[in-house]
């Protein structure tokens, strides 16, 4: 099972966690796994690229678990206040998409969200 954990500071989100292998099926043949895969990095590079923020990530070689943060997501400054709409509302965007993939795929997903 893939757990992924949202990171949320007064209701914005800011950064996700993905640990483990979802199991679906075999290296290779596992949807559940390519889907999560594409969606992280949708949302890194959409960060990095198009809103021109700094993305903190860490990839464990050995586990494959992932974190990502975005401090951008946080800087409610005047000068930033449209970023961080635009990339707490992306994060935001991957956690419903996942909340839809949980009436199919339950048993492979976990999701949640946590106040940090």
């Amino acid at each position: 099972m893939t757990k992924i954990t949202f990171f949320k500071r007064n209701g914005i989100y800011y950064g996700f966690n993905e640990s483990g292998h979802s199991g679906y099926a075999d290296a290779g043949q596992d949807i559940v796994c390519a889907a999560l895969s594409a969606m992280t990095m949708l949302i890194v590079n959409t960060i990095e690229v198009s809103y021109a923020s700094d993305v903190e990530y860490t990839i464990d070689e050995d586990t494959t678990d992932i974190t990502v943060k975005v401090p951008a997501a946080l800087d409610s400054s005047p000068e930033n206040i449209s970023k961080q709409f635009a990339v707490s509302g992306l994060i935001q965007g991957y956690f419903m998409q996942l909340m839809d993939m949980l009436e199919d795929y339950y048993d492979y997903l976990s999701v949640e969200e946590i106040e940090k």
